[in-house]
C-alpha cells in the first residue's frame, strides 16, 4: 500500500473512533507528515493569476505555507512587530481571526529570504500550534483561543538566516527542531498542556532548517530529523536516538519524506563538484573592501552580507582565514545525494541500511517528493528528475522545465499532477511518470513564491509574496 494511502486510512480510522467523518485537511508543512500529496485531491490543472481563481485575498508577506482543516486556512505572518497567526474562511478567503504577540527580541534573519514567520502551523483538527524561534511554540483551538504558550529562548540559526523548521503533530507531541548554531535540540511538548515531554541535545547538528517528520521504522514509531552532515532517527516516546545515518550533505535545508515503509533525504550544499567554494584568494579579491586579509560583513551590501554571515563561524563580524578552511573541511566530510533508508536498523546504519544512493539533480531548498513510487527531485535552475524509489535508477534526470531560476517552494501533488512553484513566480504543472517531465501548464505570478501549495479536494491554494488565492472549478448555478 502506497504510504500516502496508509495516512489517510489513519487519519480517517482516528476520525471514525471520534465518532465523525474526516474533514478535508492540509494540516501541516506540506499536508500529511509533510508528504507533499493529497492522494485524492483533483485540483485544476489552468492555474494563473486569472484562471480558475475562486478567490484572492492579500497577506503580509511571509514565507510561511497554508494549513488547512475542514472550512479553515491558518497561516503565520510579521507585520508591524507582531508574530501573527490568521485564521481565513477557505469559502471565500475572508479573514476570520488574527491573534498577534510582540517578542520580547526578534531572532536574527535573513532581510530578503527569510521572516520571523517561516515555519508554517500545524493543527489536529481541535489545536492549532504555531512555532515562531523569536517566542518559542503557541497553541490556539480554532476559534483563536489561546490554550497554552512555551516560551523557549530566541536561537540564533546556522549563519543567522532565522528559523524555518515547522513543527510536527504526532501522537499528542508537538515535535520542533530546534537546530542553530550552538546547542541545538529537539523537543516535544505535550499537544494538550504545552509541558515539556523530552529535549533531546543535538551537540553534532551546528544548523539545519528541515521539519521533523514521523516514521513507523517496522514496529517502533519515531521522529526523523536531518542535520549537518547526519540524519537521525529518535524514539517518538523518549527522544531517545536510535540510528543515524553518517555523511549526507554538509548543509540541510530540506525535509525527508517517508514511503512504501522506506524513508528518504535528499539535500545539497555548497562545496562540492558541482559548485566548488572558490579558493581564498579568489574569495578575498571579491568581497575584501580594505584589503587587509578578511572579510569585513559590515561593508558588504546588506543582502550580500546576509548570504555570506553564515561563513562567520565565532560571530565577529568578519570571516578570516581559519574559518574558510573551517569551512572547506566541513564540506569535504559530507556528500550530496538523494539516499534511501531501509526500516530496521539501530545505531550507525550507514553501510547496514542504505538502500542506494542517487547523486543528481538534487534540490537545495525544494524537499522531494515521493508520489506513486517515484521519488521527484526539483533542483535550482528548474530542472526536474524522477528516480524509481525501489531502486534509485532514474527515469529522467535534470530536465528543464523553462522555468529557471531558485526554488524555495516544494512540489506537491494530486490526481495525478505534480505541481512546482519557482522562487521568481513561475507555476509549473507536470503529469507524474513517464520517461521525462510532461508538461501541462505554467503560469506567471509576477512576485515571488516561497510558499508550498496546499492541496484540498478540488481546490488548489497558494500563498505568493502578497496574497492568498484559492483556485478550483467555479460552481455553476
Amino acid at each position: 500500500m502506497k504510504f500516502h494511502a496508509l495516512l489517510s486510512l489513519i487519519v480517517a480510522a482516528t476520525a471514525c473512533a471520534a465518532g465523525g467523518s474526516t474533514p478535508p485537511s492540509w494540516p501541516a508543512f506540506r499536508g500529511p507528515n509533510s508528504s507533499g500529496v493529497a492522494e485524492d485531491a483533483t485540483p485544476p490543472i489552468d492555474i494563473s493569476p486569472t484562471n480558475s481563481v475562486l478567490w484572492k485575498v492579500q497577506v503580509p508577506w511571509s514565507p510561511s505555507s497554508p494549513c488547512i482543516w475542514d472550512d479553515q486556512v491558518f497561516l503565520t505572518t510579521f507585520i508591524d512587530g507582531e508574530l501573527q497567526t490568521r485564521c481565513y474562511q477557505r469559502q471565500d478567503g475572508k479573514l476570520a481571526w488574527s491573534r498577534g504577540l510582540k517578542p520580547d527580541k526578534l531572532e536574527s534573519f535573513h532581510s530578503t529570504e527569510s521572516s520571523p514567520a517561516v515555519p508554517t502551523p500545524a493543527t489536529d483538527g481541535q489545536r492549532l500550534v504555531s512555532y515562531f524561534g523569536s517566542f518559542g511554540l503557541i497553541c490556539y483551538d480554532r476559534n483563536g483561543t489561546e490554550l497554552w504558550r512555551h516560551p523557549l529562548p530566541v536561537p540564533f540559526s546556522a549563519g543567522g538566516y532565522g528559523t524555518a523548521s515547522s513543527p510536527l503533530i504526532a501522537d499528542n507531541l508537538v515535535v520542533i527542531n530546534r537546530d542553530q548554531f550552538e546547542g541545538s535540540s529537539v523537543l516535544a511538548v505535550d499537544l494538550r498542556t504545552g509541558k515539556t515531554a523530552w529535549e533531546t541535545p543535538r551537540p553534532d547538528a551546528h544548523g539545519s532548517f528541515g521539519t521533523p517528520i514521523f516514521w513507523r521504522n517496522k514496529d517502533v514509531d519515531e521522529v526523523i530529523i536531518p542535520g549537518s552532515l547526519r540524519l537521525k532517527g529518535y524514539a517518538l516516546t523518549t527522544g531517545l536516538e536510535d540510528w543515524v545515518v553518517q555523511g549526507t550533505a554538509s548543509f540541510a535545508c530540506t525535509t525527508p519524506v517517508a514511503g512504501d515503509g522506506v524513508l528518504f533525504f535528499a539535500a545539497w550544499a555548497n562545496g562540492k563538484a558541482d559548485s566548488p567554494w572558490p579558493t581564498w584568494e579568489k574569495f578575498l579579491e571579491a568581497y575584501d573592501k580594505d584589503k587587509d586579509g578578511a572579510v569585513i560583513l559590515a561593508k558588504l551590501d546588506p543582502t550580500i552580507g546576509g548570504f555570506l554571515r553564515g561563513l562567520d563561524l565565532n560571530r565577529d563580524g568578519k570571516i578570516d582565514k581559519a574559518e574558510w578552511d573551517a569551512l572547506q573541511e566541513n564540506s569535504a566530510k559530507g556528500e550530496n545525494l538523494l539516499v534511501a533508508v531501509k526500516p530496521g536498523g539501530r545505531g550507525d546504519i550507514t553501510q547496514s541500511h542504505v538502500a542506494w544512493k542517487f547523486t543528481r539533480g538534487l534540490p537545495y531548498v525544494a524537499s522531494p517528493l515521493f508520489y506513486d513510487g517515484r521519488i521527484y527531485l526539483i533542483k535550482n535552475g528548474g530542472m526536474l528528475s524522477s528516480v524509481d524509489a525501489k531502486t534509485g535508477a532514474p527515469y529522467y534526470t535534470q530536465e528543464r522545465l523553462d522555468a529557471p531560476g531558485d526554488y524555495y517552494s516544494s512540489p506537491v501533488a494530486g490526481g495525478g499532477r505534480i505541481y512546482i512553484a519557482s522562487l521568481a513566480g513561475k507555476l509549473t504543472v507536470v503529469k507524474a511518470g513517464g520517461e521525462k517531465p510532461e508538461i501541462l501548464h505554467q503560469a506567471e505570478f509576477g512576485e515571488r513564491i516561497f510558499a508550498s501549495p496546499a492541496l484540498v479536494g478540488d481546490k488548489l491554494y497558494l500563498r505568493t509574496q502578497t496574497a492568498l488565492y484559492a483556485f478550483g472549478p467555479r460552481t455553476i448555478h
